[in-house]
């Protein structure tokens, strides 16, 4: 990774280097903590999904269980995430396993995010048009947030069609088959994003991935049309998926500033200040699972494994010789980021066509209150 020392807007000069040599040792993923938590939570979510099955739909017994559920397999698929980011020829049978038993099941091979967000960490793609992963919120009209929050009621249901529907005819129809893999192959959030033929990193049999995901919601929907599961596992199915992404979509609206609009490529270090920090405590580990509360830091140092962020978001909050701009990023919790993003965008919406200032990839808190959020660490 190319990184360089330059001079951000503020006058401050960003310590890369010294950050760097803080975090070198701590690199290396460490397999069993992988398998660990993985298996731990995955088995979790089916034994929970399993017992709830055999009772009245919503009943007052179901609903914590649902939510159960919902987290575990919620964090289980989070992996989805390192997968992205392990070496390339590493983890290969930990990505087998979680594919069967948890990509392919909830409908997201890894496929459908492998190559799309390694190229969300390039310089040159980061908060631009092709940058599927990132849409310039604060810039635009509050509403547009609330949409794509609501497009997660939605989300399951696509992918039923995707891989119950599309893929089928895709294999019978070449034009489709294009149109599939550019516009419905990715988890993205930018809904213009189109996929170019050679976005993929690690999942060379993608093809594979897609026909189980196939094979599985056809045996799903045909178990339920024979009798052999009832209507409810379905129901179940579809309420579990849809939280985990409408939480995974306010997870992603308080995962960075979303301040650029995509006229120019930023530097690694103004993805960071572009990015958040969210340590908080363990409930943050709930909505933000597998070290994404230190989204800003992952941004910093991307080949960094989750188990280790937040040995290296302590180390850095307080090993820096200047850790003003590092701790600017931090945020108290989901709502402290939500409000600032939803401020800004309120503000930007009523200010479209007045002269405004060049905005700077800085956030707007005074760097004195940055200091003080450093309590917050750890």
């Amino acid at each position: 990774m190319s990184i360089r020392d330059s001079e951000t807007p503020a006058g401050i000069e960003f310590p890369l280097r010294e950050a760097h040599n803080l975090v070198r040792d701590l690199m290396t993923p460490n397999p069993w903590i992988y398998w660990a938590d993985f298996l731990f939570h995955i088995s979790l979510g089916w034994i929970v999904f399993i017992s709830i099955l055999s009772m009245p739909l919503f009943s007052l017994w179901q609903l914590p269980g649902l939510v159960v559920a919902m987290l575990a397999f919620y964090r289980a698929g989070i992996f989805i995430h390192e997968l992205a980011h392990l070496k390339k020829g590493t983890f290969k049978l930990f990505r087998l396993v979680w594919n069967v038993i948890c990509g392919i099941p909830l409908l997201i091979p890894s496929f459908t995010y492998d190559g799309v967000h390694s190229d969300h960490h390039k310089r040159d793609v980061y908060g631009t048009a092709e940058d599927g992963e990132y849409v310039p919120f604060a810039t635009m009209k509050p509403i547009v947030m609330i949409g794509y929050v609501m497009l997660s009621f939605l989300l399951p249901l696509f992918f039923i069609i995707r891989f119950l529907l599309l893929t089928p005819l895709s294999y019978l129809i070449p034009p489709l088959r294009k149109l599939v893999w550019e516009r419905a192959s990715s988890l993205t959030i930018d809904m213009n994003y189109k996929r170019a033929e050679n976005a993929i990193r690690n999942d060379k049999y993608w093809k594979v991935q897609e026909f189980g995901a196939f094979l599985f919601v056809t045996a799903a929907v045909a178990c339920i049309a024979v009798g052999v599961l009832t209507f409810n596992a379905l129901v179940l199915w579809y309420v579990i998926a849809m939280f985990i992404f409408l939480v995974n979509s306010l997870r992603t609206l308080s995962a960075h500033a979303y301040r650029n609009s995509g006229d120019k490529p930023m530097e690694f270090h103004e993805q960071y200040l572009d990015s958040i920090n969210v340590p908080g405590n363990f409930l943050t580990g709930l909505w933000a699972p597998v070290g994404l509360r230190y989204h800003a830091t992952h941004h910093l140092f991307m080949s960094l494994p989750y188990h280790n962020l937040g040995e290296a978001q302590r180390r850095l909050a307080n090993g820096l010789s200047d850790n003003r701009l590092y701790l600017s990023t931090i945020r108290t919790g989901m709502w402290d980021a939500l409000q600032r993003i939803w401020g800004e965008a309120s503000t930007a919406s009523r200010t479209v066509g007045a002269p405004t200032a060049v905005a700077t990839p800085v956030d707007t808190v005074d760097m004195e209150e940055a200091v003080t959020r450093q309590r917050n660490v750890g």
